[in-house]
């Protein structure tokens, strides 16, 4: 009798032992941390906003200069004399400036155009830009692409928008190209994007307790 209870004894006790350690309450593990949101790095919404004004600002151009033959026709009426159109070739800048017949003048306002874009992606990648930001940026783009378009086509960019006054003729026109260029410089002035340096948000960069 006394050796059956010890080999009953045994299995009983390993039962109970595993049983045991089933209802022990294991350690908590510490809860990963959620990795946190993905910057807003993306430039989507600039590129988007460019390819747009750069597709209008040609659109219109052709059909004004190739279809309605502005170039020849030199002037149009549309609701005089507060919207007109007007042809203007302009090799210069905006209204003219550093307007020069030169070929060489040209190619530098051309490589201005260029570098400016180029400059303005550089910054906006390397800060946090929101919408808005990206919506400006792509305006100035676009436009500036559009009209280093009309260089390398006609020599000159096309102006054929012109607003005037009662008693008042407006003597410049300007196109497209030259609104977007207007309007996103003066949303990148009123909204410059935020830095994205590694100690800007000192909360991500905190250790987890």
């Amino acid at each position: 009798m006394s050796g059956e209870s010890k080999k009953t004894a045994v299995p009983q006790k390993a039962r109970t032992g595993s049983d045991a350690g089933k209802g022990a309450a294991k350690p908590r593990r510490k809860k990963a941390s959620a990795p946190p949101p993905p910057e807003p790095n993306s430039l989507h919404t600039l590129a988007w906003v460019a390819a747009a004004i750069i597709l209008i600002d040609q659109i219109s151009k052709y059909y004004v200069v190739h279809v309605l033959r502005l170039d020849r026709l030199r002037e149009i009426d549309v609701l005089p004399p507060w919207i007109n159109l007007r042809m203007a070739w302009n090799q210069g800048v905006n209204f003219g400036l550093f307007s020069s017949s030169n070929d060489p003048m040209r190619w530098v306002l051309i490589a201005i155009a260029i570098a400016v874009c180029l400059w303005v992606i550089i910054w906006v990648r390397r800060t946090r830009p929101g919408r808005f930001t990206q919506l400006a940026a792509g305006l100035l783009i676009g436009g500036a692409i559009g009209n280093v378009i009309d260089r390398l086509l006609y020599g000159a960019v096309a102006d054929f928008l012109n607003m005037s006054l009662p008693n008042w003729r407006n003597p410049y026109s300007f196109n497209v190209a030259d609104i977007a260029i207007f309007a996103g410089a003066f949303g990148l002035i009123l909204q410059p994007p935020q830095s994205n340096r590694p100690g800007a948000d000192k909360t991500r960069d905190a250790p987890a307790k």
